[in-house]
């Protein structure tokens, strides 16, 4: 029965997180990690691997997604393929910092990562505006650097790939929307393959896992959160032309604050 409820609330996960996305345009990841901590929740799944187990789920779902994602973007010329490549030294770096840190601090600190940012996210969905800008250029040197060492180590202990963080830093630095989605696609790759292994590895042997673990990535999961994302992503860009983009922003913005509020109550 245990077996049959984690499959239902997987596929469940995937279309959710997949509708969002086509929805909002946000990578799975940040959908993801919270349904996926609710699931597991339901299901009982004992709470000193439950958030580790969402983070290296969802980061290996979106090894698959990420790929897809970005040989669309390239077809359409939306990535800035340099950038891409001055930035993966540095959020490489931020990974396997984030990784380390993963490995060893309890399921609580993840949760008040993810809860902290997601709020900020939220706040920046319902209130933020495109045309908001820190300079007109994307910095160079050791702010570069910073930027993607950041990026990666938060991404990395919240489970998500680079959309979430990178397209707003980008946009930011006037880089443009389509070219910004486009790029931070490359992100979710960088963060995601790393990411990954480091939470297989670190969760190997840890007591509590439900069936079919590899470490702190279950292969259910995996196999059912990619196809269902994929094949419901293009549902929620159907929906997302019939309503107005604003208030899908603010609808989104909402289910975050929830989920981050939700979060800090079971830190309590």
């Amino acid at each position: 029965m245990q077996l049959a409820l984690l499959i239902a609330g997987l596929a469940l996960t995937g279309v959710v997180a997949g509708i969002l996305a086509g929805l909002l345009g946000v990578g799975g990841g940040i959908v993801i990690v919270p349904v996926l901590y609710h699931v597991f929740s339901g299901l009982g799944i004992d709470e000193a691997v439950r958030m580790h187990l969402a983070v290296g789920t969802s980061l290996a779902t979106i090894v698959a997604t990420s790929m897809r994602s970005i040989r669309a973007h390239q077809q359409k010329g939306a990535v800035d393929t340099i950038l891409l490549k001055q930035l993966a030294p540095p959020i490489i770096a931020g990974v396997l910092g984030g990784s380390l840190i993963a490995g060893v601090v309890g399921g609580g600190a993840l949760m008040a990562v993810f809860a902290s940012v997601a709020m900020i996210v939220a706040v920046h969905m319902a209130f933020g505006r495109e045309e908001w800008r820190i300079a007109d250029h994307f910095p160079t040197g050791v702010t570069r650097a910073v930027i993607g060492g950041v990026v990666g180590s938060i991404s990395v202990l919240m489970g998500i790939g680079g959309g979430t963080l990178g397209v707003p830093i980008l946009s930011l630095y006037n880089i443009p929307i389509h070219r910004a989605v486009g790029t931070a696609a490359g992100f979710g790759l960088i963060i995601a393959v790393p990411g990954t292994l480091a939470m297989m590895a670190s969760g190997w042997g840890a007591p509590g896992l439900p069936p079919f673990s590899l470490g702190y990535v279950n292969l259910i999961g995996f196999a059912l959160i990619v196809p269902t994302t994929i094949l419901a992503a293009p549902w929620g860009a159907g929906i997302a032309h019939a309503i107005s983009r604003p208030a899908l922003r603010r609808a989104f913005a909402v289910f975050l604050a929830l989920t981050s509020v939700r979060m800090i109550l079971d830190l309590m």
